[in-house]
């Protein structure tokens, strides 16, 4: 048995988040997460919602509430939602915990201590109108590389360009929306990337092979142009203060750490929030799982836009604390979902956000959809059109359709209980080669992180089913020969507990049902070993069984028109 440690980018706390974030971070990880425990491994799946930084001030001061209160409130509300798709977190924490807090500090005071953070007199962005200076994200205007005019003074959300408040166009501050900017001195601490370039490079080297082209592009792309120094102080209310024992006198002006700095620290602050949240007696770990943790394996998963982030500055912060912190073994990149061709954005609330999404259907819906479609060679597209067909093939008719009919013809024709039939003939034997293969298949792109290509072999076991029961039509066997009917429905009711099994990555809540129509004792069943696939007798004869509701509702086309008019989206766009 492995650990694995698995971690997705945290979600920034100003607002629910569209599904473009989803899949892009969070489903991914879950998914993975759950075929790793399936498979017998030691996973510890963690996640934070980032409270720090301006976007969160901005967004508190718009609701008329406390930066901390807002935050509070925005955390529970993202919980719920990520619930609602059946995320299953070991541990959900937020970036603002006393945990993160320390750790953070701990790692600023030893950087200083090693020579790769230093303190600066920098010229900032101060507005009059506004009586303060302006941090980064404060700071609006339009994007000097690609004239997108609602451009961040960190970075541009068009092209994902990083910026500084000074490159910027026409800046106008986030706050009054004041022109009347001046450019004063100020004191900040920055990270010494520049000193850290060749270890970054050298630890990219001896990890990076089987990462995706993506994630390597990106990562290179950085370290090509060099590593530049960079300031990870802000002016702020709301953060991880400086601590006052290194330097004083930045802590006494209320300098707070950049949200880059502090949020991927964040997740060895939400793992120890998961240690100190026990209260049951039980004792947990979290150090084993970051500091001299050799025989653990860490996977990220992020959208492009947080790459960078995560393959170069955090691994130079990590290099340069000088102690054996966990550093990432895999970086799963993703590009964009689309929203029928533009970019999904929470700022311009364009899009289907996910508490949205799961007040029209079920999550298992959005979750089968997202990953089968997943962005990662390029950029995918969503439109109702392509998940309304989705929706009705695979889920409603393949695998749907598949269980209820089999469940409903058997019981009305042998009863309640599994019927025997006679032995597996020369079309079963065949067919659990099939499975066996196709489960490979499956098995092999979990590992290699390929969902699409997962989900799609995933498809194809589900279809493996259709076409032996349209090849033995027990609905016709019945009529000559009983016994011949009473194998095929047997044989296809261990499927839909196979399916049930190696669909639950996927589609959780629907492969519970799928299993618990079976009155099975002990089923403790967790994966299907190559010879169980070929024998297909998980679900011996006489087994009680019901037969469940509609797994998947079709989408009507009225059903169709009515999302368009709520979201948009036309199928000529």
């Amino acid at each position: 048995m492995a650990r694995h440690l698995v971690t997705s980018a945290l979600p920034y706390i100003n607002g629910i988040k569209h599904l473009g974030n989803m899949v892009g971070s969070m489903l991914p990880a879950d998914v993975y997460s759950r075929y790793l425990r399936q498979r017998g491994h030691d996973v510890l799946y963690i996640c934070a919602t980032d409270e720090h930084g301006t976007p969160a001030e901005l967004a508190a001061k718009e609701a008329g509430l406390s930066v901390a209160e807002f935050c509070a409130q925005a955390h529970d509300a993202q919980k719920a939602v990520y619930d609602g798709f059946e995320l299953a977190f070991d541990y959900f924490g937020r970036s603002s915990s006393p945990q993160t807090r320390e750790i953070t500090q701990h790692f600023a005071r030893k950087l200083h201590e090693n020579g790769f953070i230093e303190e600066r007199a920098i010229r900032q962005v101060y507005s009059p109108a506004d009586g303060r200076f302006l941090p980064d994200r404060y700071v609006e205007g339009t994007c000097p590389h690609c004239a997108y005019d609602k451009a961040r003074g960190d970075q541009c959300e068009h092209c994902t360009r990083v910026l500084d408040p000074t490159d910027l166009l026409n800046p106008r501050s986030a706050i009054s929306g004041s022109t009347e900017l001046e450019v004063r001195e100020t004191k900040h601490l920055f990270l010494l990337q520049s000193k850290l370039q060749h270890e970054v490079e050298a630890w990219i080297d001896a990890v990076s092979e089987q990462w995706p082209h993506l994630s390597t592009s990106i990562a290179r792309k950085w370290l090509t142009e060099g590593l530049h120094d960079r300031a990870i102080t802000r002016d702020l209310d709301w953060g991880v203060p400086v601590p006052a024992d290194t330097w004083p006198e930045l802590a006494a002006e209320g300098k707070v750490f950049y949200v880059w700095f502090d949020a991927p620290i964040a997740y060895i602050g939400a793992t120890k929030e998961w240690a100190d949240a026990t209260t049951d007696g039980e004792t947990r770990d979290w150090k084993s799982w970051w500091y001299e943790a050799d025989d653990v394996t860490y996977s990220e998963f992020m959208a492009k836009d947080n790459v960078p982030f995560h393959t170069v500055m955090f691994p130079a912060t990590e290099l340069g604390v000088r102690e054996p912190w966990k550093m990432v073994d895999f970086v799963k990149g993703f590009n964009w979902l689309t929203y029928y061709g533009g970019k999904f954005s929470t700022s311009q609330k364009r899009g289907v956000f996910t508490d949205a999404a799961l007040e029209i259907l079920p999550a298992d819906y959005w979750r089968y959809f997202l990953i089968a479609n997943a962005p990662e060679s390029d950029d995918s597209s969503f439109t109702w059109e392509h998940f309304t067909a989705t929706v009705n093939k695979d889920l409603a008719d393949t695998l749907g359709n598949f269980v209820n009919r089999v469940l409903s013809f058997s019981r009305k024709r042998f009863g309640d209980e599994v019927p025997a039939g006679r032995a597996a003939g020369e079309v079963e034997a065949k067919l659990g080669e099939e499975i066996a293969r196709l489960l490979a298949e499956y098995e092999e792109h979990m590992e290699a992180l390929q969902f699409r290509k997962a989900a799609a072999a995933l498809r194809a076991l589900w279809s493996a089913g259709n076409s032996y029961l349209e090849e033995k039509a027990p609905w016709l066997e019945i009529k000559t020969d009983a016994d011949g009917a009473a194998l095929t429905l047997r044989t296809a009711m261990n499927l839909i507990h196979l399916y049930a099994v190696v669909s639950e990555p996927f589609i959780p809540t629907t492969a519970a049902a799928m299993r618990g129509a079976f009155t099975l004792e002990n089923d403790t069943t967790t994966w299907v070993t190559a010879e169980q696939a070929k024998s297909l007798d998980a679900v011996p004869a006489g087994t009680a069984f019901t037969v469940p509701p509609v797994l998947f509702a079709k989408i009507t086309e009225e059903d169709l028109e009515s999302y368009r008019a709520r979201f948009g989206g036309s199928p000529d766009a």
